[in-house]
């Protein structure tokens, strides 16, 4: 009876992990969804993006789905060990593994095929600089420049890799072909001036791509810790799961 009480308690907690993890992923998916600055909202407007590269802007529809499904098992988990409902039990043992073992098989994937990120990059850079040579500036279609100017502001960038992205865009072409955003330029360089090339070539102020890749680097220890953990309960949870199933009506 004793052990039977400390395993529910094991229970709770392992699920209780997994249904904060889930509502914490839940709540990133719904962050990218709605959030107009994203870097991913970009990629919508990539002129022939790869597949691969048009899939990213499903990101967060992913995340969303991983979230809802990390709750339903954590009330499972809990339900099950609540009542010692075999059919719970055996359920979320069942749904865990087939997420276990896709996180495994994601996980071999990224390993494998770490080269073909290189080549899906460079197709996305010839990609972005044409949407933003031919869109920027464009008044009939403001929203892709309003998402540009979002993404520079929020992550102090400018273009995909430098200001040299937004030559021959209608902002650059209807400024006399030697004005960039003003993001591109040091305020202390620039003064109250335009942002010229001469300014922007001065100032170096770093691609949007660039400090995306700063920002996943930045926290990828943090995104593998939490990886792990969540692997660590899910396996945690599965063998105490079976424990109970076991013990259920006895």
């Amino acid at each position: 009876m004793c052990c039977s009480g400390f395993l529910k308690i094991m229970m709770f907690i392992f699920n209780g992990g997994i249904f904060v993890a889930g509502a914490a992923i839940l709540g990133v998916g719904i962050w990218v969804k709605v959030d107009s600055g994203s870097l991913l909202g970009l990629l919508e407007d990539v002129d022939n993006a790869p597949p691969e590269i048009s899939q990213l802007v499903n990101v967060s529809y992913l995340l969303m789905a991983m979230g809802g499904v990390l709750l339903v098992i954590g009330f499972l988990g809990c339900c099950g060990a609540v009542r010692e409902n075999k059919c719970m039990l055996l359920t979320f043992f069942s749904i865990v593994l087939i997420i276990f073992l896709v996180e495994v098989a994601g996980a071999v994937v990224l390993l494998v095929f770490q080269g073909l990120a290189e080549d899906l990059l460079g197709e996305l850079e010839a990609g972005v600089k044409s949407s933003i040579q031919k869109q920027y500036g464009n008044e009939d279609d403001a929203g892709l420049t309003s998402l540009w100017n979002a993404t520079m502001e929020e992550f102090k960038c400018c273009g995909f890799k430098n200001y040299t992205d937004f030559e021959g865009s209608p902002f650059n072409t209807g400024h006399g072909g030697n004005v960039y955003p003003t993001m591109c330029c040091n305020a202390t360089i620039t003064g109250s001036g335009p942002c010229n090339a001469a300014a922007a070539h001065i100032s170096r102020v770093e691609g949007c791509f660039n400090k995306l890749l700063q920002l996943i680097e930045d926290n990828a220890v943090i995104v593998a810790a939490v990886a792990l953990g969540i692997a660590a309960l899910e396996i945690a949870a599965m063998v105490v799961s079976m424990v109970l199933y076991k013990k259920a009506g006895k």
